[in-house]
């Protein structure tokens, strides 16, 4: 497990880390122009945390945000621990796996989405392709709300490889597309499970479609024809969750075919 120092920027991802891991936050920026409660709110929970505020200009603040929204408030935490690899993260799993694989989703803000999605569902990690996607950016993890520090965010080299991999270790992987043959209201989710999800109009590459157990739909009622990457994570995400709550309740479930 590595730790090293990063950067968060806005006011939910600055209070989630004060809240939850208050020992790992070593400073926080605040606009010194800005004296409404929320400000005064964030800097009593910081105080209480024994964590030093330091007043600054805006230019300061931009400096360190980049072109993230700050807000007025940019900390400057350690990082939290992650798993070495994929392989180590399964193997500390006292629960059927549960992951997204997103396949060359390179927008920030959709990938904080994600992330923020995958944390209110349980998910045990997020896999990404190191050359298509983006990274762990001050932007993630602000449009994450904290979320990017307790979902693991693990970059492979090469994601048909990893999909196979994980596969052989007896993980069900469902690729969410249009065409697919199945449709989300009738597929079997209880057991250990990945989604992999491309971007909305790209959707899934060809081999990474062709390494998946099965191709699922997202059935469509309306007059959409397609959904943000955000969104369609959170369908199959919500939908795998409710069926785990219910496996535990004989007959609720079909047998998966």
């Amino acid at each position: 497990m590595a730790s090293e120092e990063r950067l968060l920027v806005g006011f939910h991802a600055v209070t989630a880390r004060l809240r939850h891991q208050p020992d790992s936050v070593r400073e926080i920026y605040v606009d010194a122009r800005r004296r409404d409660p929320r400000l005064r709110d964030l800097t009593a929970l910081a105080d209480s945390c024994g964590v030093r505020v330091v007043a600054v200009d805006d230019t300061r603040l931009a400096g360190l945000a980049g072109d993230a929204r700050h807000q007025g408030v940019v900390a400057r935490v350690e990082a939290a621990a992650r798993p070495a690899d994929l392989h180590d993260l399964l193997q500390g799993l006292s629960e059927p796996a549960f992951l997204l694989l997103l396949d060359g989703v390179t927008d920030p803000h959709n990938l904080g989405a994600c992330l923020r999605v995958a944390d209110a569902m349980g998910v045990h990690a997020v896999v990404v392709p190191k050359d298509r996607s983006a990274g762990l950016t001050p932007v993630v993890a602000k449009v994450a709300s904290g979320a990017a520090e307790s979902v693991p965010l693990i970059p492979v080299t090469n994601l048909a490889r990893t999909i196979e991999a994980l596969r052989a270790a007896g993980i069900w992987v469902l690729g969410a597309a249009g065409e697919g043959a199945e449709s989300l209201l009738g597929v079997r989710l209880d057991g250990p499970v990945a989604w992999a999800l491309g971007a909305e109009g790209a959707g899934l590459r060809r081999l990474t479609r062709e390494h998946c157990d099965t191709l699922v739909r997202i059935p469509m009622f309306g007059q959409v024809e397609s959904l943000n990457v955000s969104v369609a994570a959170a369908l199959c995400l919500y939908e795998t969750r409710r069926q785990r709550e219910l496996s535990s309740v004989p007959g609720k479930l079909r047998a998966r075919p």
